[in-house]
């Protein structure tokens, strides 16, 4: 299969876990004779230092003609505490959803037995923990009006949505429950908010169309609190754009590290792939951070392809190394942690041997001559 995929590696962390993603695209591409071309394009502070731009029209046309596109982090935090500044690095990131028409977020959120030490969730809730979350990415507050009075010490932000964008994500989530466990969760804040009774009447009415789906509906709130106290309950999760924002960042911390999770966001154009973690600019250059969530979006984007049977591999090399503690320090606990570019090293061997491979008995410290 041929493919064209634009990587924007973006800021801190950044560089780094995309230089493990792209030798994981490698890998599995020589073991099943792929054909990806993978080309480099600024976005973020990165971009906004070199062309006064969060992300240039050459770079969003770039975008626009690839089969996928594959992030790696974006924001500097001399950007984060002026609030008088008129370009931002996250300013890149929405016009790029913007632009590729990219309406829905996945996040599947799962647990790890081996990792439960490192959640903050006592081992109890853990078990069984197998949700995704469908958050609309284009719509609500987010890209609503604004308004700011010329005194300065009034604002508005204008939450907006039609029938037609709340639809097309819904009956994408419907379809995921569908082939899950058939359990569909809308979150809403239906009793204050008019746009949450408009995505309560639409989806409503496309459930009709799943019966076999069981539909909950559930205030934000309430969502919270149950996301902490029962993740288990949860099969898909779908909800606005601000709301979903929220209710991700909070079940990421189920697994205890924002480094193990990945995201896909896709529309009717190119896709989007990316870990759900920030740049981490204090670990910028350290070659600790963690590039599991990177490499298992890559995972994401093969799926999209369908090519299913790639896919698996990329995962089964995650918990491969996560067994055998080739794991960084987020999420080492007792054992030692290793450097991020090793991570990548040893997950790609795996990649390159297909899975036949073992540790020694040796540690994994000494080199990758260690493992057979």
């Amino acid at each position: 299969m041929k493919k064209n995929i634009t990587i924007l590696p973006g800021d801190g962390i950044g560089p780094e876990v995309m230089d493990q993603a792209i030798k994981v695209i490698e890998a599995v591409n020589t073991a099943f004779d792929h054909d990806f071309k993978l080309e480099k394009a600024l976005m973020g502070a990165v971009s906004i230092d070199a062309t006064g731009e969060a992300i240039t029209k050459e770079t969003l046309e770039k975008c626009e003609t690839s089969d996928a596109v594959l992030l790696g982090a974006i924001g500097d935090p001399k950007y984060d505490n002026n609030p008088e500044l008129k370009v931002r690095p996250e300013q890149g990131l929405l016009k790029l959803r913007k632009t590729l028409e990219l309406f829905s977020n996945i996040r599947p959120i799962t647990t790890y037995d081996i990792l439960k030490g490192v959640s903050p969730l006592k081992n109890q809730l853990l078990e069984n923990v197998d949700l995704v979350i469908y958050r609309e990415l284009t719509g609500g507050i987010y890209f609503g009006e604004k308004t700011k009075s010329e005194d300065g010490t009034r604002a508005s932000d204008l939450c907006t949505y039609t029938s037609h964008e709340i639809s097309r994500i819904a009956y994408q989530a419907f379809e995921a429950a569908s082939n899950r466990r058939k359990k569909l969760t809308l979150v809403d804040k239906a009793n204050v908010l008019e746009t949450s009774r408009l995505w309560r009447k639409v989806v409503q009415d496309i459930s009709e169309e799943y019966p076999d789906v069981e539909v909950d509906y559930m205030f934000v709130d309430n969502a919270a609190m149950q996301v902490m106290l029962a993740p288990s309950s949860f099969d898909v999760i779908l909800t606005e754009n601000m709301f979903g924002d929220i209710i991700s960042d909070l079940a990421s911390v189920i697994t205890g590290s924002l480094g193990m999770l990945a995201s896909a966001s896709v529309g009717n154009k190119t896709a989007l792939f990316e870990p759900i973690h920030g740049s981490y600019p204090q670990a910028k250059g350290l070659d600790i951070a963690n590039p599991m969530a990177t490499i298992l979006s890559v995972a994401m984007m093969y799926e999209h392809f369908k090519l299913f049977e790639e896919a698996e591999l990329i995962r089964n090399g995650v918990n491969w190394a996560i067994e055998n503690n080739i794991v960084t320090q987020d999420i080492a606990g007792d054992a030692e942690a290793q450097p991020c570019s090793k991570v990548g090293d040893l997950i790609t061997c795996f990649l390159e041997e297909q899975g036949n491979i073992e540790m020694k008995n040796d540690s994994i410290n000494m080199s990758l001559n260690t493992i057979i």
